[in-house]
């Protein structure tokens, strides 16, 4: 018995057309009949106003395609007037209290999530006007490239992202709710490439001038500032969910650690509790605190301040080096490490990373090689 052919018969160069891509095949005497070229299922295609409907068959024989093809015209010929995609805004309402709904979501994602909805909708307001079928992948495109010139990469790749989402909940509930499916105009965005951040941090002379000047030229909260400062290359903690919440409580003065719980409501970024040891610096700067303070409370904070933006960028160009944020304190903190003999696996736990030292070797790899070539040249027989 012969077996069914799953290519249609006749001259293919007469009946076959290739998309401009190579992807997708169509048959002028079936027109609205598509074949995926990669994987040869078959899907039906028509447009009803200003949508085009694209919806897979389900199968890669062709005498079954052109069968199912009946049904599928018939089927959207018949919703067309029945139920209008949603617009925008009501969809970004439904992913709002999914967001919310969302009890493994961490409070600061969820917020971050907002975020790029504020990102959305600033930099392209209209959208919150159209309809699902009327937001096209070319509109999308042109509001994508001007946003990433605009912001960061991580911030553009997760802003993209959360438009997938927004999109993909619409069209989900409007295929339940009437049958048609519509094509998500956003899947096409591509990431941003993400390079990396090249460290300049400053020399050991220039951090002890840093913290004179922040504690002497930023005012009354001048010591605090410095505290922080110190606090955040000791510890090498995130500054907002972690080292902000350190108490008096979580120093171990028997075993030389700080306990890093994070924030009481999201913990630390991983969610785990880790130890930091303390460092000789670390010690100083707890004993000077404490002296300050008296006999603090247990459950007193360490830091007084979560921030000082403007006072390091000050500082920075007052004694002539680069600017550097409160997140460089931390990568100050693994490079103090690494320079002085410590292990990347060991910084990498000190730090919080759960890769097994993959991250912080991308990052400060670069370092341990350096500092192995200065060992070396000391190194005489």
């Amino acid at each position: 018995m012969k077996a069914q052919s799953d290519t249609p018969p006749g001259n293919r160069t007469r009946d076959e057309h290739l998309s401009k891509d190579g992807k997708w095949r169509s048959f002028p005497k079936v027109p609205n009949l598509l074949q995926y070229v990669s994987n040869a299922n078959y899907y039906g295609r028509i447009k009803i106003g200003r949508k085009t409907i694209r919806e897979s068959l389900e199968t890669a024989v062709w005498t079954t395609a052109k069968l199912k093809l009946i049904d599928f015209l018939k089927r959207q010929k018949e919703n067309q007037n029945l139920v209008d995609p949603p617009k925008f805004s009501a969809v970004v309402e439904t992913f709002k209290r999914e967001l919310d709904r969302e009890t493994n979501l961490k409070r600061r994602s969820r917020e971050y999530r907002h975020r790029c909805l504020n990102k959305i909708q600033r930099t392209w307001p209209k959208l919150w006007d159209l309809r699902l079928d009327e937001i096209t992948p070319q509109a999308c495109k042109e509001w994508a490239t001007g946003l990433n010139t605009a912001i960061s990469g991580p911030y553009y790749n997760n802003t993209i992202s959360t438009l997938r989402q927004v999109l993909k909940i619409g069209i989900k509930a409007h295929k339940e709710n009437s049958g048609v499916v519509l094509e998500n105009p956003a899947l096409e965005l591509k990431r941003t490439r993400i390079n990396q951040k090249e460290l300049k941090l400053p020399e050991s002379s220039h951090f002890k001038a840093l913290i004179e000047n922040l504690r002497v030229k930023s005012g009354g909260w001048g010591p605090r500032i410095a505290h922080l400062v110190e606090f955040l290359a000791y510890g090498g903690m995130r500054i907002h969910s972690e080292a902000s919440w350190v108490s008096w409580n979580d120093i171990d003065w028997q075993r030389k650690e700080i306990i890093v719980r994070g924030d009481p409501e999201s913990g630390t970024k991983n969610s785990e509790i880790r130890r930091v040891p303390i460092l000789p610096d670390m010690d100083n700067l707890l004993a000077r605190l404490k002296s300050e303070l008296g006999t603090p409370k247990g459950t007193e904070r360490i830091l007084s301040i979560n921030r000082c933006d403007d006072s390091l960028t000050r500082a920075c160009k007052e004694i002539g080096i680069p600017r550097i944020t409160h997140h460089d304190l931390r990568h100050l903190f693994a490079t103090r490490c690494i320079e002085s003999g410590v292990d990347i696996p060991t910084v990498s736990r000190w730090l919080g990373h759960k890769d097994g030292g993959a991250l912080a070797m991308k990052t400060y790899g670069h370092l341990r090689n350096e500092h192995s070539q200065a060992m070396a040249q000391k190194v005489r027989f």
